[in-house]
């Protein structure tokens, strides 16, 4: 159902199953929530400055793991919008990928 590198892929499946109003039940299957790991406890593997006209996913493909995983850059700075990580000067860390 996810790609192999989806910050997804490990997330549990859980099951609802509200009832109707008449007392039927329906299954409906969901993910868990994703807890965001803590910046502190990843290895930093470089520091990036972005340059201007940088964008998460360019920073990302420079990397390992390429730009699918724009989103463990994300995770490794503590920013709540991916616009954060935009500004030129800014400097960001790229972290190993937790096991």
């Amino acid at each position: 159902m996810f790609a192999p590198a989806s910050r997804y892929l490990t997330i549990q499946t859980a099951i609802l199953e509200p009832k109707d109003g008449e007392g039927e039940a329906r299954r409906i299957a969901y993910r868990r929530r994703r807890l965001i790991p803590r910046p502190a406890g990843q290895t930093t593997l470089v520091e990036h400055t972005v340059l201007e006209g940088d964008r998460l996913v360019d920073i990302a493909a420079r990397y390992p793991g390429g730009p699918a995983q724009c989103w463990r850059v994300g995770d490794s700075n503590p920013v709540l919008c991916p616009e954060d990580l935009e500004g030129t000067g800014r400097r960001i860390r790229i972290t190993q990928p937790a096991l």
